[in-house]
């Protein structure tokens, strides 16, 4: 989960696109970090027999709206690739206007919102930071907090535990469970069309380490490599090609081996940057040291028992 401070104050910046008709029954819904607002993440529509299947909702209610809006049909059920609610919220909204909407994901979803949990915890420290939040940022803190007061509705009744094929709103596909980022994260490779849909196991401007083990992380990527797409859509950020990928891959490795060499955040930012700048705007480029500068801080280059402890759910 993101912390108050870098959700706020760093995920920010422009605007998502109109939707992208990808191939026949394939639509992106691009999510986007628009200024003084939470960022939503990517949505990807696939066309069944029985009606539409929304791979992630985004967490903003016009961000839901766009999703219903770009289908043109039908919307059956939504599968979730993981916990963060700028890929889960908009389940709420879009269950109070389609009764029977089915959901699916992880059970990583289901613990995140259990007592105690990371979503838990969240709304309690919302809670507790509301009343004294400036206007700006308290209007953005009561979104997240409305969205969690309505756990029920956030939460799927179908959980996929392991690898498989199946069959959602009459589309085929294969879905596959990594543990790197949130301990729990789908992807989805539709058979029909060869797209593959990342969640955050693939993002920009930066991979979101917030909750991640980096070296599960690198071993996800390589089963991912393996998959017979032929474009992936990551949890934010533009289509990518095959070769868009694996030049995004090649940059996470070098990034985690720039970090293991003890070298200095910025000199590793510069290495990023040169992998993926092909992707930035100038928003993006701006926020790239900041960001990397506090998982380095927190995660990459932090003491060992810090370092590593995400790691013990990938074991």
């Amino acid at each position: 989960m993101r912390t108050l401070l870098l959700a706020v104050v760093l995920l920010c910046g422009a605007a998502a696109h109109a939707q992208q008709p990808l191939a026949p029954g394939v639509v992106v819904v691009p999510g986007g970090f628009e200024a003084d607002r939470q960022p939503d993440g990517n949505s990807l529509l696939l066309e069944g027999s029985e009606g539409w299947l929304l791979i992630d909702s985004g967490r903003h209610r016009a961000h839901a709206q766009a999703a219903l809006a770009a289908a043109g049909g039908p919307v059956r059920a939504v599968l979730n690739t993981h916990w963060h609610l700028d890929h889960l919220g908009g389940n709420a909204w879009l269950r109070s206007q389609l009764p029977g909407l089915e959901a699916w994901g992880s059970p990583a979803i289901t613990r995140a919102l259990a007592p105690d949990g990371w979503l838990d915890r969240y709304r309690r420290q919302l809670v507790e930071a509301l009343p004294s939040a400036p206007a700006a940022q308290g209007a953005v803190m009561r979104i997240d907090l409305e969205l969690l007061d309505q756990a029920d509705a956030l939460r799927p009744e179908h959980e996929i535990r392991r690898a498989s094929a199946v069959t959602i709103a009459g589309r085929s596909l294969r879905v596959g469970v990594e543990t790197a980022v949130s301990g729990g994260d789908l992807w989805v490779l539709d058979t029909a069309s060869g797209t593959l849909a990342t969640g955050d196991l693939v993002t920009l401007p930066v991979p979101f380490l917030d909750t991640a083990c980096p070296p599960a992380w690198r071993e996800a990527l390589e089963r991912l490599s393996a998959q017979p797409f032929r474009r992936l859509v990551p949890g934010h950020g533009p289509v990518m090609s095959r070769a868009d990928f694996e030049r995004w891959r090649g940059g996470f490795d070098a990034l985690l081996d720039c970090a293991g060499q003890g070298l200095h955040p910025a000199a590793c930012a510069a290495v990023w940057r040169s992998r993926v700048d092909r992707w930035l705007d100038d928003a993006g480029r701006a926020r790239v040291n900041g960001m990397l500068g506090y998982y380095f801080k927190t995660l990459l280059q932090a003491p060992p028992e810090q370092r590593e402890r995400f790691c013990l759910r990938s074991r």
